[in-house]
């Protein structure tokens, strides 16, 4: 089955963990005189601003990297061997910000500051995700994920006892009972739930008005992927689900998901909602679909442009969607 072109899916560094381990390696990495970084505030990665945004790579000895808390963590090495780092700048206060924004589903600002380089400012990731190029959006995606990770994750599970920074970042070190932890990532069932000529739709508690997408959900310890699919439909629309097929994965870093896509064959058409799940969940034609995605429909707000929902709704409206396995 040919590869799904997804949104975050493109990073294109090599991620280097012949070098985790080595100290010196890894000195060598932050002194190289190519080296870069990627820096974030409060989960915004440096963007270029314009229509066509491209995420910043700092020079390692740039002033604004004094602000990060933690040191840099190693992303990897470019197709010339040239270091890539990420820093988090969340306790720098210069950044312009409305705090307003700052909680909004998708944060259209940009947090400009003294000392950026010029044309530069923070933006939300979600926000910009449709028009970051392929690879800036994987690294992006790869960084933000990982800086969350650390900013989450700064005391031993063991112990309680704070942890420190090791590997590269690639994992945390205890120092007082040695227990060693590493990133995680939530495995997270989406679906195409189809029924003839109509596609399942929902909406979750807080969205924007009229914004629906597929029925999503986080899988649980011992569950199959197909296993994960039929309950969350089920548990959510109170709809049975036949068959299942993988599609496509996304990695989201809105925390630590990946998204699995896959297609779900519905059994019944009446709805049964979770309430405390959704707020509503339709069925909808795909010509109402096919008028969603142009804006023609005053009512229905598509998924994003970016979202892997958005992907596969699209692919089935044009009768695309690959053989499932």
């Amino acid at each position: 089955m040919p590869d799904i072109d997804v949104t975050f899916g493109g990073a294109d560094l090599d991620r280097a963990a012949h070098l985790r381990d080595r100290p010196e390696g890894l000195a060598a990495a932050w002194t190289h005189p190519d080296t870069r970084v990627a820096a974030f505030w409060r989960g915004k990665p440096l963007l270029t601003e314009g229509e066509a945004p491209r995420l910043v790579w700092l020079e390692r000895e740039h002033p604004v990297l004094d602000h990060a808390e933690e040191p840099p963590i190693l992303l990897g090495l470019t197709q010339e061997g040239d270091p890539r780092f990420a820093a988090d700048l969340t306790g720098w206060e210069a950044p312009v910000s409305d705090p307003d924004l700052l909680k909004q589903f998708l944060d259209p600002s940009r947090n400009p500051a003294e000392g950026l380089p010029e044309g530069t400012s923070f933006g939300d990731l979600r926000a910009n995700m449709g028009r970051l190029e392929g690879g800036d959006a994987g690294n992006a995606a790869m960084a933000r994920g990982m800086l969350e990770w650390h900013r989450t994750h700064r005391f031993c599970a063991r112990c309680g006892h704070a942890s420190d920074l090791a590997k590269g970042g690639w994992s945390r070190k205890c120092p007082a009972c040695g227990a060693s932890h590493f990133p995680r990532t939530d495995p997270v069932v989406i679906m195409l739930v189809t029924h003839g000529n109509d596609v399942l739709l929902g909406r979750s508690p807080g969205w924007p008005e009229g914004m629906y997408s597929l029925l999503a959900g986080f899988m649980e310890p011992g569950e199959t992927i197909e296993a994960a699919v039929r309950r969350e439909t089920v548990e959510e629309a109170g709809i049975q689900v036949g068959e299942v097929g993988y599609l496509a994965s996304q990695p989201w870093p809105f925390p630590a998901s990946l998204m699995i896509g896959c297609t779900g064959e519905a059994l019944e058409r009446d709805l049964r909602l979770d309430p405390v799940e959704l707020d509503d969940a339709i069925w909808v034609s795909r010509e109402r679909c096919a008028a969603a995605m142009d804006g023609r429909d005053p009512m229905l707000r598509p998924a994003r442009k970016g979202a892997i929902a958005r992907t596969l709704l699209d692919l089935w409206l044009r009768d695309t969607l690959p053989e499932t396995n």
